[in-house]
């Protein structure tokens, strides 16, 4: 008559923690969103734009970082597990980006244009992101079919 009780490691439930991390990945996301619409307001002043690198790298961090946490759940399939390992590889790529825009920045001429500065940044930046949206799909997907069991 032995009660089962899933393993926590004192961080509380499984769905708590998965909240906390998607929460914690869904504001570096919006981080990212609002350094890369910044220079759109005012391309032409580099100075303020300057300032959003710093928005961009600490988003990718923050979303990298949440990726890293373990909140799956003990009884999640094998397949399950690897589709949220892949939504890190994503957040690899956000950092890819701000590394870029950190490096064109520093080797770029000041009046190269801000478009020039971020050309790798916007690409790793939809790369991370086209990782991030199969991710999530294919989590949805592997979801509902596992609850059908």
């Amino acid at each position: 008559m032995g009660m089962s009780f899933k393993k926590t490691n004192g961080n509380g439930s499984p769905e708590k923690r998965r909240k906390l991390v998607e929460s914690t990945a869904t504001f570096g996301l919006i981080l990212i969103c609002v350094a890369l619409v910044a220079p759109f307001a005012s391309p032409g002043d580099n100075a303020f734009v300057s300032g959003f690198k710093w928005v961009y790298a600490a988003g990718a961090l923050i979303f990298t970082v949440a990726r890293v946490v373990n909140a799956n759940d003990p009884e999640d399939s094998l397949k399950m597990r690897r589709l949220r390992r892949m939504e890190f590889w994503a957040g690899v790529a956000f950092v890819a980006g701000a590394a870029f825009w950190f490096y064109q920045e520093g080797h770029l001429s000041e009046y190269a244009g801000i478009l020039a500065v971020m050309r790798d940044t916007i690409m790793f930046t939809l790369a991370g992101a086209l990782i991030q949206i199969i991710a999530s799909w294919m989590i949805v997907s592997c979801g509902k079919k596992e609850s059908r069991k």
